[in-house]
């Protein structure tokens, strides 16, 4: 039986990083994936020029959980657009998802693991607040925290707030003001999920469907990103798979992501511009700072390895 469940919220429609966290959730024998979300990109975005990427984040998500024999999984989309304010929830199937099973009587720990924005999870709590004693919200985003990391550099200065935040800047006041407990990994440490294309092709591409399917669609954007005259470098950052990291890959006993280093502060209010303010009353939150990537990506390697030999 599996330790933990899990429900995966990510913009499977936008960058493939997120199909690569899918993938290796789907293939984790401790996890029981209860539910996967597409959630929505922010209005404008490159990736998202129908309107539609919630809706089509659940397509990608069903292609990769089918090559991964898990149809079993439930799939749905959530919203297509962000939260109007921090008091107002937008209802969805996905925010029923969630309400149920953090409602449902089970043992096991439920994680809400966010790779995008936060519109679906902020919903849930603003309908419901009780759901914060039953389950772990665990994001990727948000800027680096004053005193533990820097921007990353950019021709015309450091960019104060973050992409995932920006899809939902409402979303992310609405968490990070609330009672749900909260695992953070910013972006000074998402960045440090780095494989390179070589290894990609080395070691991913060769298992079987699943693998070149990953590979391909990263390499997309590789080309895509060519195309408009950027050259990318020999890495990829595959940002979303410390969702897996922080999940199904704990300790087998006093069960944590115990070789993953964290911080523990108040959680800070989000100003209008996306940086922090300090908050001292604010419930304590982990923000996480060192990832162990050999685990990470080890483990991705050969439970895609597996999965193409069976």
């Amino acid at each position: 039986m599996s330790r933990i469940r899990v429900i995966s919220d990510n913009d499977y429609a936008g960058d493939p990083d997120g199909l690569v966290q899918l993938a290796h959730h789907a293939l984790s024998g401790s996890v029981e994936l209860v539910g996967v979300i597409g959630s929505h990109l922010a209005v404008g975005d490159p990736w998202n020029p129908d309107g539609r990427s919630a809706e089509r984040g659940a397509d990608a998500a069903r292609r990769v959980l089918e090559l991964a024999g898990r149809g079993d999984v439930p799939v749905v989309a959530g919203g297509e657009r962000a939260l109007a304010d921090a008091a107002t929830p937008r209802p969805s199937a996905a925010v029923d998802l969630i309400l149920a099973e953090a409602r449902r009587d089970d043992d096991r720990p439920l994680f809400v693991v966010c790779g995008a924005g936060l519109t679906e999870i902020a919903s849930a709590f603003l309908l419901d607040p009780t759901i914060a004693t039953r389950l772990t919200v665990v994001w990727i985003g948000g800027p680096e925290h004053p005193g533990l990391a820097v921007p990353p550099p950019r021709p015309d200065g450091p960019e104060v707030s973050e992409y995932n935040q920006r899809i939902d800047l409402a979303a992310s006041r609405v968490v990070f003001g609330s009672t749900l407990p909260l695992w953070q990994v910013p972006r000074d440490a998402y960045r440090q999920a780095l494989m390179s294309f070589a290894e990609l092709d080395a070691l991913v591409r060769p298992a079987g469907a699943l693998g070149a399917h990953l590979v391909d669609a990263l390499e997309q954007v590789r080309t895509m990103a060519g195309a408009a005259g950027l050259d990318i470098g020999e890495t990829y950052i595959l940002g979303d798979s410390p969702l897996v990291l922080l999940t199904a890959l704990q300790s087998s006993f006093e069960a944590d992501p115990s070789s993953s280093r964290y911080v523990t502060m108040p959680a800070p209010r989000i100003a209008d511009d996306g940086s922090y303010r300090a908050e001292p009353s604010g419930r304590p939150i982990r923000v996480y700072t060192d990832l162990d990537v050999r685990l990470m990506f080890g483990d991705l390697v050969a439970k895609l390895a597996a999965h193409a030999g069976s």
